[in-house]
């Protein structure tokens, strides 16, 4: 007989059977084993009248799974349960001891925060009771998501045609929306700048102008702009000279949502992309001779690291670099931060990037170097640049013009490729010292309209906002694109950086969730929630009571909502269907406009829209090279024009179009 150890992920499951031995076997749940059922009123799968009672049903692609953890666990010493060290992974285990007829006072829990011998081994010495209050909160998290996605979505379906509804990602609709909102109602306001530029010491040296009489200048117009110059003198006179160290810290040991944010800034990753990369070097990656997890648990808000980690990483930097570069330990965590366990860092300092670079892909490499430069810089000295500022005083016109030197560099000794400081040193100059070669340069400008929200700015607004959890930031994305609310796209050919844009279906929406559900659909009232059950997850609120204020406060809404709340009827192409002859309509999908017969479900006939910017094929007489068909002169979306067959997609020959 074997002690019985379940996890969550099957890849967990050979790295942690290694390290405990052949006493122990190690399956795998494969994620959750059950959820809310459909049935009850209104398909809720929860009794709201009887305080909320839930009814659980075991998924159907799960009931093998189950059906081998029950015979194992009837065969077995002991069973440890070793889900993820989250709620999520609390509840699972909890589903797991209901499913298993487990008793709930007996000390089966094991947690690690790092896929290693030692965490494992220690994890499995110190097991601890299913921690109820974890339970209810994700329990109450869950329900509340049902409560508002099933009624709210039937709502939208039978009214607008939207797809769903739901409680953070609507409120991340909002936010895109109330955004392109802004840039709409955005007025540009001129304004110039004037520089000047000449040489010190046989380099050119760029300074713009910043104060008149010692008071900040705006530029608003042309004449303004005519009158500066005209005022100038001759000469410009440097006054003022100032030197200042300043120090810079390094960055905290990334978080879910800080890891997200730079993969997506410096690789242009998504953030489903980063957590499938960071799960798998949770998980365990084949070394040349062991399997082991080379990063913390990748779902996080808190930048704490371990007493232990940190003593052996200050070792370390010392050993390696000197003890000037060890720096001190900070952390600085978010009001929101659950701070259940320790930042994203690495496990095992001896793994270098470059040790282990062949065992990883590409993007694994990419990924865990950054983590590995990271953990390190967060615990090194702070880096110190000299930097100096010239003053220039032209008729009591100021320029000025800033440079810095590395004089330390600390933490950048190892974060240099992550960091974009970069030195400006200025050349000698000496106070009072006159210039009259000079050039002058003058520019129109206008002020920007604020930013649309990259995946990265929209994380980070989520996370500041206290809006969803480190879990749920990739799939709040996912649903709101999937759905067909939002574009992630870039806004011209030669962009790198993708942007939200509302779609008229994401427009449509919110405009009726703010109309109709504004008290709930809200920033506020959304954060306000995700701290009710970090509350309940300390045992400070009864998860029942949360529920029914939640309820008493959304479901007169909906009702009204039913109510008032005018059908839209889908719009009409003009043409009958060529299946069932009924009226063919525009509808909405993930990927845009679409045609669909007007008695869908029961006639599935759909086509595309027709695009009638694109240009024609125009005829050239040249046949093509590999079939019979003849190459016609076509324009790309981005406007290039290229050779392509006639007989496409047939044949799929194409060549430069010489004009």
């Amino acid at each position: 007989m074997k002690n019985l150890v379940i996890v969550e992920s099957p890849a967990k499951s050979k790295t942690i059977e290694k390290y405990l031995g052949k006493d122990y076997q190690v399956l795998s749940s494969k994620g959750h084993i059950r959820d809310l059922a459909t049935s009850g009123k209104g398909g809720l799968g929860i009794n709201v009248e009887n305080n909320f009672e839930p009814t659980y049903t075991i998924d159907s692609e799960k009931k093998k799974v189950v059906k081998e953890l029950i015979e194992k666990s009837k065969k077995a010493d002991k069973i440890f349960l070793a889900t993820d060290p989250d709620r999520e992974g609390e509840a699972i285990s909890w589903h797991l001891a209901q499913v298993l007829n487990l008793d709930l006072d007996n000390e089966n829990r094991i947690v690690f925060n790092e896929i290693t011998k030692k965490a494992v081994l220690n994890a499995i010495e110190n097991p601890r009771k299913i921690d109820l209050n974890l339970v209810k909160s994700q329990e109450t998290r869950r329900f509340l998501d049902r409560i508002i996605g099933f009624k709210l979505s039937k709502l939208l379906q039978s009214k607008i045609k939207s797809k769903s509804a739901g409680r953070v990602q609507s409120v991340a609709l909002r936010m895109i929306v109330d955004k392109e909102k802004e840039i709409n109602d955005f007025k540009p306001t001129e304004y110039w700048t004037l520089k000047s530029i000449f040489e010190i010491e046989g380099k050119k040296v760029e300074t713009e102008l910043v104060k008149y009489q010692n008071k900040k200048i705006n530029i608003p117009n042309y004449d303004t702009m005519q009158n500066i110059l005209n005022s100038l003198g001759s000469s410009f006179t440097l006054f003022e000279i100032k030197k200042e160290d300043k120090k810079r810290a390094a960055k905290l040991p990334f978080t879910t949502s800080s890891l997200q944010q730079e993969m997506s800034s410096k690789f242009g990753y998504s953030a489903k992309k980063t957590m499938q990369i960071a799960q798998k070097l949770y998980e365990g990656i084949d070394l040349e001779n062991e399997t082991v997890g080379l990063i913390t648990y990748m779902r996080t808000d808190s930048t704490r690291l371990s007493n232990d980690f940190v003593f052996e990483l200050k070792k370390y930097i010392e050993s390696n670099y000197g003890k000037e570069y060890v720096g001190y330990y900070k952390v600085k965590n978010d009001d929101n931060a659950q701070d259940a366990h320790e930042a994203i860092r690495i496990t095992h300092l001896d793994y270098t990037p470059a040790s282990i670079k062949e065992f990883l892909t590409s993007e694994q490499y990419k990924v865990y170097s950054f983590i590995y430069y990271r953990t390190l810089a967060s615990l090194m000295a702070n880096s110190i640049s000299e930097n100096t500022t010239y003053n220039f005083n032209n008729n009591d016109y100021i320029f000025t013009t800033n440079g810095s030197i590395l004089k330390f560099d600390g933490f950048l000794k190892v974060y240099q490729e992550y960091d974009s400081y970069k030195d400006n040193l200025l050349p000698m100059a000496n106070l009072d010292q006159k210039y009259d070669k000079y050039e002058l340069s003058h520019q129109q400008h206008f002020t920007e309209p604020p930013l649309r929200y990259s995946e990265s700015r929209l994380i980070k607004t989520l996370e500041e906002e206290g809006i969803g959890r480190p879990s749920t930031y990739a799939t709040i994305i996912d649903t709101i694109v999937n759905r067909g609310y939002v574009e992630y796209k870039k806004l011209s050919e030669s962009g790198k950086t993708k942007y939200f844009v509302p779609t008229e279906q994401g427009f449509l929406t919110d405009e009726k969730l703010k109309q109709y559900f504004s008290k709930i659909i809200d920033i506020k009232y959304t954060a306000n929630l995700e701290s009710e059950l970090d509350l309940i997850a300390e045992n400070k609120l009864d998860s029942i009571d949360s529920l029914r204020t939640f309820y008493n406060d959304f479901e007169p809404l909906v009702e009204n909502a039913y109510k008032n709340m005018e059908k839209i009827a889908a719009v009409e192409v003009g043409e009958l269907c060529p299946l069932c002859n009924l009226n063919l309509v525009y509808r909405q999908g993930r990927f845009g406009k679409f045609i669909a017969c007007s008695s869908y479900p029961e006639c599935k006939y759909t086509r595309k829209i027709e695009d009638t910017t694109k240009t024609p094929a125009e005829k050239t007489g040249i046949a093509c090279d590999e079939c019979d068909g003849e190459l016609l002169k076509r324009k790309s979306k981005y406007g290039k024009i290229f050779l392509g067959c006639s007989k496409f997609p047939k044949c799929r020959v194409i060549k430069k179009c010489e004009e």
